[in-house]
């Protein structure tokens, strides 16, 4: 089994991203941690730590032995930051969203072709226990035909959130809550119910004094035929995700527990029968579930696992494509006031940007 070296870029979410490597230190040591100030990198890395330090992202992506540069950078610096990366021979981790626009996918695609190195977006709600068991039932059966489904992104940010010079601005965040927040809980979806069809929304800023959506309401359906509905705020009085599944032969909701409101794949999960599907056989699936590896350690290890040449079950760039495809959707429903059909084709003029003019 290899063992790879990364380097962090960023110190923000990519104080989380170092911890959870940690948990997997048998596939990943991360090699260097690049950062703007030696004291936000010092505040992340213990004294005996053998992690390198650097304040310069181009010296990073000249060492040799840094196999994935992981990038936890503001949104509008990502696209530049996965192209240097991998033109220079390195392999890409990003957080979200990926990238500006699904041009910028694309050329991304194009680019990861022509040398060679795969990106990986970071979607790290899909890995938990209870989003495994939910995949068991369905791939068991016994979940049958989707019917609906209730999402609710229903956080809380604050002034402080957005002290941020980059926050809540289309030039630093790119978006707002349906970019920023609520991409996880609408990729969960994606994953469980297939591609979507259509989308109708309805986005406000009610929240605080920003140029973004902080609130939307969305009605969709998916290309299966189910319908999925989902309310986003970030004027909550605390942080709660929630998920709810209507199969023909069980309904699945997350516990939307408050100690775990960026990890509902990690939350305990309720499953329960319909008629003629009983306890007994959903029971007996998802006893043979074993417990994986969740959040960004989860998403970690399946890098890995690809890397490896093993079976894996990683975050695509098409993936990151269809989340980002949905997102252009949405600001053009908000925009029109009309329900929109994915695809977006590359003559639409939100191809080149979602932003407003």
């Amino acid at each position: 089994m290899n063992k790879y070296q990364v380097a962090i870029i960023g110190t923000n979410i990519g104080a989380k991203h170092y911890e959870d490597f940690q948990k997997i230190k048998d596939r990943f040591n991360v090699h260097t941690l690049c950062g703007l100030t030696r004291e936000a990198i010092d505040n992340i890395l213990s004294k005996d730590t053998e992690t390198k330090v650097s304040l310069n992202f181009d010296d990073v992506l000249k060492v040799k032995d840094i196999d994935i540069i992981d990038i936890c950078l503001p949104p509008h610096l990502h696209f530049s930051a996965c192209k240097k990366a991998m033109e220079a021979g390195k392999h890409v981790i990003c957080e979200k969203p990926l990238v500006s626009s699904l041009k910028e996918v694309d050329e991304l695609e194009k680019i990861s072709k022509e040398t060679g190195k795969i990106i990986f977006p970071v979607f790290q709600y899909r890995y938990g226990l209870g989003f495994s068991k939910l995949k068991a039932l369905v791939k068991s059966g016994l979940a049958g035909k989707p019917l609906v489904a209730s999402l609710e992104t229903h956080w809380n940010r604050d002034k402080d959130y957005y002290s941020k010079h980059w926050r809540g601005t289309w030039e630093g965040e790119q978006g707002g809550a349906i970019l920023s927040h609520s991409i996880h809980i609408h990729d969960l979806v994606s994953m469980i119910l297939g591609p979507v069809s259509n989308v109708f929304a309805k986005l406000t800023t009610r929240v605080n004094d920003i140029e973004v959506e902080d609130c939307a309401a969305l009605s969709i359906q998916m290309e299966n035929g189910s319908l999925v509905t989902s309310s986003v705020t970030l004027g909550a009085a605390n942080d709660t995700s929630r998920l709810r599944f209507c199969f023909e032969g069980l309904t699945a909701e997350s516990g939307a527990s408050p100690d775990k409101p960026y990890s509902p794949a990690d939350d305990e999960w309720y499953f329960l029968p319909r008629s003629p599907v009983t306890q007994a056989q959903i029971d007996e699936v998802l006893s043979k579930v074993e417990e994986p590896q969740s959040w960004y350690a989860g998403m970690f290890d399946e890098i890995a696992n690809k890397l490896d040449g093993s079976t894996s079950d990683e975050v695509t760039l098409l993936d990151a494509r269809k989340s980002l495809e949905f997102v252009t959707a949405v600001y053009d429903s908000s925009r029109q006031n009309k329900n929109i059909k994915l695809q977006i084709d590359k003559d639409d003029p939100l191809y080149h940007s979602w932003l407003p003019k």
